[in-house]
């Protein structure tokens, strides 16, 4: 029987690249986002089911997983590639701005570990989380988005440890700066870009597939042995010092 999988964020730029890569191996998709017409044209490219869903929240995420439970029997994996990027210094951050940060990344990512634990607990599965190089590496600018993921990676190594009885895994994927619509406005600066992909120790950005590869192996029931990580797929910028 193929593998079933739930990727919330499914059209963004990372979400999309993983839904390519799982669909090439023959799982059944259900795609979940906000904007009904992008879902439903990765859907139409795919072949998958959607499910329109704000991912902060909870009721409507918890629908979703029932959603994906009645069309496949069961879950094999979830994945959260929703997101935000803001970057702006803590004096200048309003708190509309702090909040909207928390909630789009740290509340999505609790809606969906509640959700598919619940979802998933008779069955056991993987559940993926989306954290930043950032959350680990002092980097300026980056207080709220950098809060929101450290959370996430708070939220993941619990997770983990409550269900692993349960054969849930838990796992989070670090990306560093990545070539996504997330990023576009800042990588349209030639200098940015240049400075940005100096701080990587492989000297360059990173690329959607670099992190849905990740996210794709961390999902395959074969990881069985694979739970409570934070894997940096992040050119080195967590762990290395750039020579340049």
């Amino acid at each position: 029987m193929a593998d079933s999988y739930v990727v919330f964020g499914a059209y963004g730029g990372v979400g999309s690249a993983l839904c390519r890569r799982l669909t090439k191996k023959g799982a059944k998709l259900l795609l979940a986002g906000r904007d009904e017409a992008r879902l439903a044209s990765l859907a139409s490219e795919l072949g998958a089911q959607t499910f329109p869903v704000d991912a902060t929240n909870l009721r409507q995420v918890e629908s979703c997983m029932k959603q994906a439970a009645e069309l496949y029997g069961q879950v094999s994996g979830v994945a959260n590639c929703v997101g935000s990027l803001l970057l702006k210094p803590a004096h200048l951050l309003s708190e509309e701005e702090w909040d909207a940060t928390i909630t789009t990344n740290l509340k999505s990512a609790f809606a969906v570990v509640r959700a598919a634990t619940i979802s998933m607990a008779q069955q056991g599965g993987s559940i993926v989380l989306l954290s930043t190089a950032a959350a680990r590496i002092g980097l300026p600018n980056h207080e709220a988005i950098s809060a929101a993921k450290a959370g996430i990676e708070g939220l993941a190594l619990a997770a983990a440890a409550t269900y692993a009885s349960k054969g849930l895994r838990v796992n989070c994927v670090a990306p560093g700066m990545t070539r996504t619509p997330l990023t576009a406005k800042l990588l349209q600066n030639e200098m940015m870009a240049k400075a940005s992909a100096g701080m990587h120790a492989l000297g360059r950005i990173g690329e959607p597939n670099d992190i849905a590869s990740a996210i794709e192996w961390l999902l395959d029931p074969e990881q069985r042995w694979v739970t409570g990580q934070v894997i940096g797929v992040d050119g080195g910028l967590s762990r290395i010092r750039s020579r340049s």
